[in-house]
């Protein structure tokens, strides 16, 4: 089945900056990607260079089986972090404008947003603004959705209900590419790819990506001189209730850094953040 979206060994330089680093991305019809990365990973850079607003300096990348295009970007609904709206518009005008510009049958604003639709987008809240942008996005029923950072603002009623919306067009036969930084939203997706310093670090579905990573869970009394001695020999904890879970290490590193403060140590599966900061530290200290 060709991919409704494809990067092949694609990278970006911006001078002496390699932003995109030989990467290789496939977005299926029917399948949500999620796209993981801290600031700087090279989410945004790869985005647009799967829509052709950016030449690749290397590889190539395919939208529908083919380079993209003007008529390629008409099967795509796109959310820039920027949103994309014009603030001197309404939501209505807005819509009328896309519809304009893609054609098809005429759409309408969800009635949840009929009482904004009329006040100029630049007088609205950001999650609202949002809420018009992936409206927008979708009102003219597209192939492929590229959300980049789509519920960030927005509260987590609107957030549930937008993931709703993706997974809908989803199940319709449309493909979507998500980023975020809420890492609860990677349960959303069927396949995450996770990026850091402008290289794919891991891809998979969850249990793949989390796969047997595992953490020592730290319980002691005094957990911030524990924090302190862990941190001055480099290891990785963040405090969870009243105990410390480190990164990266056994049980013996980490007695070893805590010395002779009285603690009780155990271990435990790790979480996707956790999973996720691993392999993201583990690149930077490479």
């Amino acid at each position: 089945m060709t991919p409704l979206a494809e990067s092949l060994a694609v990278s970006r330089r911006f001078g002496p900056l390699l932003a995109v680093d030989a990467v290789d991305l496939r977005v299926g019809p029917g399948e949500v990607v999620g796209l993981l990365g801290a600031n700087g990973a090279g989410k945004t850079t790869l985005i647009r260079l799967l829509l052709g607003l950016l030449p690749p300096s290397a590889g190539s990348v395919r939208l529908f089986g083919e380079a993209p295009s003007r008529a390629t970007r008409r099967r795509i609904g796109y959310v820039p972090q920027g949103l994309g709206l014009y603030e001197d518009l309404t939501p209505r005008e807005n819509l009328a404008f896309a519809q304009a510009a893609f054609g098809g049958e005429a759409g309408e604003l969800p009635g949840d947003l009929g009482a904004v639709a009329d006040v100029p987008v630049g007088r609205l809240p950001l999650g609202i603004q949002r809420r018009v942008a992936f409206a927008l996005a979708l009102a003219h029923r597209p192939d492929l959705l590229v959300l980049d950072e789509p519920t960030s603002g927005v509260d987590p009623l609107a957030r549930a209900r937008l993931w709703e919306q993706i997974r809908t067009a989803a199940e319709a036969g449309a493909g979507a590419l998500v980023t975020t930084h809420h890492m609860e939203e990677a349960e959303e997706c069927d396949r995450l790819v996770v990026m850091a310093d402008g290289r794919v670090v891991a891809e998979g579905t969850l249990p793949e990506i989390v796969g047997d990573a595992r953490v020592v869970v730290v319980e002691t009394p005094g957990w911030a001189h524990a924090f302190e001695r862990l941190e001055a020999a480099g290891l990785q904890a963040a405090l969870v209730g009243r105990t410390l879970r480190v990164l990266g290490v056994g049980p013996r590193e980490v007695r070893g850094a805590l010395g002779d403060l009285e603690a009780r140590l155990s271990e435990a599966p790790a979480t996707l953040e956790e999973r996720f900061l691993e392999l993201t530290l583990g690149r930077a200290a490479a």
